[in-house]
């Protein structure tokens, strides 16, 4: 489980786990029942993420509004979502640079060695 902020795991959605069917998760003190497309543990961990995000809003701006709660908070993770996209990004052009120029090197290596 995400806790204190942390990070949920990398669980690819509606990756089979143990369970499946609707279950109830506690976000903000509000009970939700949200079907978990067969993974269980993963909608609990994104279910205590986002209850995390919350309460770190609520401390951090004194805010009681829930709804306000819950717009700051999305807005903080999407903030991280963009942030990694980002860097994903900025990783994956000179990577792929990188693979494309090993791949020609050990193509000219099998044509000299035929």
């Amino acid at each position: 489980m995400a806790q204190n902020g942390g990070s949920p795991a990398n669980h690819p959605p509606g990756k089979p786990g143990r369970g499946s069917g609707n279950v109830k998760v506690e976000i903000y003190d509000q009970g939700y029942n949200v079907n978990a497309g067969g993974n269980e543990e993963y909608l609990q961990e994104l279910a205590a993420y986002v209850d995390t995000k919350m309460r770190e809003v609520a401390e951090a701006t004194r805010t009681v509004d829930s709804l306000k709660v819950a717009v700051l908070a999305a807005l903080n993770i999407a903030d991280e979502c963009f942030t990694l996209r980002s860097r994903q990004q900025d990783i994956e052009g000179p990577l792929r640079k990188r693979v494309e120029k090993c791949v020609a090197l050990v193509e000219k290596a099998l044509e000299h060695s035929n």
